[in-house]
């Protein structure tokens, strides 16, 4: 089944019933190269979430691009995750433009 935002970004799914996931957020990054997502992806893969309780994300790697998809209970703790998230997504991709081929060997 599927779930919407609804009133105040409250979580419901098909049902009306509230979901304790409250606040959602997506980002999509294009690496314009499946070889350059897939490196990320697995880098970044590893990286569990601290409160998993908390906080849920899912990362998908489809052709040049990751999808990913934060789930929180409360706007800090996406907050936070989102943040941390972005920086090692940032450091990985400097890495990969700093080195270039070095990089993927």
């Amino acid at each position: 089944m599927g779930s919407f935002v609804g009133e105040e970004g409250k979580r419901t799914d098909a049902s009306g019933v509230s979901s304790r996931w409250k606040f959602v957020c997506d980002l999509e990054v294009d690496f314009e190269s499946e070889e350059h997502s897939s490196i990320v992806y697995e880098a970044l893969a590893v990286d569990k979430e601290l409160q998993p309780d908390k906080v849920k994300r899912q990362m998908l790697v489809s052709g040049g691009k990751i999808t990913v998809h934060f789930e929180a209970i409360e706007a800090r703790f996406l907050r936070a995750s989102f943040s941390s998230f972005v920086d090692l997504i940032t450091l990985a991709t400097k890495t990969i433009e700093e080195f270039g081929s070095l990089a993927l060997q």
